[in-house]
Formats: C-alpha cells, structure tokens, sequence
C-alpha cells in the first residue's frame, strides 16, 4: 500500500518519473516535467491524464498535425500509431498508464 501526494512530486529532469506499479505489462508512471517530450508513437496504446499543470496536447491524423489544450483532470487517449507530443506550459505532472518499455 502507498499514497503518493502527486503536487508534491517532483524530478531531477523533464520527464523524470516514478514507477508506480507494473499489472501484467501495464505500467503505471508518475511524470514531472517543465519541457516538452518528442514526437513518437508508442508501441501500444496510452492513456495520459493531467494530474496538475496544463498540457498542449499535439498529435497527427491523417498527416494533419492537430492540438488540445489538457486542463487537470483531462485524459489523452492514444490508439495504436498515434503520433503525438506533449508540451507543458509550465510545470505538469501527468499519470501514463502504457505497455511497459513503449516510449
């Protein structure tokens, strides 16, 4: 048993993250971050959830690159192939849940 007070966790690097549990392949990460991440598409499907900051969401359909602004309490769902990158405006903190080892 844990709790983990997500506003009080914090990385020594962008996208710094603490594991919090790994259910048959799924893992369950906590990530700090102040910059953005990469394009990439990851090798399954993710759920990304803003736990605290804002989140410009960019991704691409059908080769036309698109973007939402997440809020706390907000959930990106990334299908298989999803192109995607995440640029914090400020600081965020950002639950994903993912196959273990996708990018």
């Amino acid at each position: 048993m844990e709790v983990i007070k997500s506003k009080q966790f914090t990385a020594d690097r962008a996208w710094g993250a603490k594991d919090i549990a790994n259910m048959n392949g799924i893992t369950t990460r906590l990530h700090w971050t102040d910059r953005p991440y990469k394009w990439h598409v990851n090798d399954g499907e993710e759920v990304f959830v803003v736990l605290d900051g804002e989140v410009d969401m960019l991704y691409r359909e059908n080769g036309v690159e698109l973007s939402t602004l997440l809020a706390v309490g907000d959930i990106f769902y990334a299908s298989v192939g999803t192109e995607h990158v995440a640029h914090p405006k400020g600081e965020a903190r950002i639950l994903v849940i993912e196959s273990e080892g996708s990018i």
